[in-house]
């Protein structure tokens, strides 16, 4: 009887043995098919899905509510997309997922330094953007082609990278963010609103002495008044601009004012009639936006745009006061 016992025990130990070794060799399998789905993906993009979980110490009390960052990274200027991302990431706990919007030749670039750095635990989604969309609706000096940037006009189609948001914030990829990016993105914006931008008027640049970054605060500075297409708009031209490099976008709003086809109307109109001021130092990504947003837009704290930094001298410290 005690040989038999004997025979059994060393049985079950065998069986439990077996029975460890496959649920090893199972997980290991499926950790294999995840990485190939992840990198089977179109273009060789990351889905969202497959990205991991944030670290403890960060996933603790995160908000489960999504924000959606979109955000555009060119080649030449990825270390600065990647540092408005960590910046943003490193200061919320709120659940954000970035929209990288790029050029397909910059998406192995961007995946290496995604994968590489501290930020290989975001979630995000990398989307191509066709330059195609902006035949016919931008000017292009043929001395001055490689000038285009073509993804600054990624702004204008936030439907489009991000349909199934009903709300976005688009940041340029030149901010530093000092604060709770979810304070931006609870905004409140007006009935009948379809972004909340940063009025030049408002800003805290405005307020101090900016050595060389001009007088351009008004409709003015970036529209020809002396075009009858412009005059017959009944914009007055010492109306306060904005600055879209940081905006909150009610994208419900916007699909149902069109304003992706009413910004690209403009953009073609400039091609033949030349509406935008000759003067123009800005992006000219700006005039059309200021015609479709004219009196039409809510505001969002100056302090999350605070423009010029590390570029011009001011008379006073700001970066203590600002967010962005």
């Amino acid at each position: 009887m005690t040989l038999r016992k004997v025979n059994i025990s060393i049985l079950i130990v065998a069986v439990v043995i077996f029975l460890l070794v496959l649920h090893h060799n199972f997980l290991g399998l499926s950790d294999f098919l995840r990485r190939e789905l992840s990198d089977s993906s179109p273009l060789g993009l990351q889905p969202i899905d497959f990205i991991p979980a944030a670290p403890q110490r960060l996933a603790e009390g995160r908000n489960d509510k999504e924000i959606s960052v979109v955000i555009a990274a060119s080649d030449e200027r990825l270390g600065g997309a990647i540092a408005a991302m960590n910046s943003i990431y490193h200061h919320t706990r709120s659940n954000v997922v970035f929209h990288i919007v790029t050029l397909n030749d910059t998406v192995d670039h961007l995946r290496l330094w995604l994968s590489h750095t501290g930020l290989r635990k975001l979630r995000y989604r990398i989307l191509d953007f066709d330059p195609g969309v902006l035949e016919g609706k931008v000017q292009v000096d043929p001395q001055k082609a490689d000038t285009l940037k073509p993804l600054t006009f990624a702004r204008f189609y936030l439907p489009s990278l991000v349909p199934h948001a009903e709300k976005a914030i688009y940041v340029d990829d030149d901010i530093i963010v000092q604060d709770d990016i979810l304070e931006l993105y609870n905004t409140p914006l007006k009935p009948g609103h379809a972004a909340a931008f940063s009025e030049d008027c408002d800003s805290t640049t405005n307020k101090v002495a900016v050595r060389g970054a001009g007088n351009q605060y008004n409709y003015m500075g970036f529209l020809d008044y002396k075009k009858e297409t412009i005059r017959k708009l009944a914009m007055k031209a010492n109306t306060c601009s904005f600055n879209p490099g940081v905006f909150v976008a009610n994208l419900t709003e916007w699909r149902l004012q069109n304003i992706t086809k009413q910004l690209e109307k403009w953009m073609a109109l400039n091609v033949v009639e030349e509406l935008y001021s000759r003067t123009l130092a800005g992006s000219i990504t700006t005039p059309p936006l200021l015609i479709v947003f004219y009196k039409q837009h809510s505001s969002i704290d100056p302090m999350w745009n605070v423009r010029h930094l590390g570029t011009y001298q001011t008379s006073v410290p700001l970066l203590p006061q600002c967010v962005f």
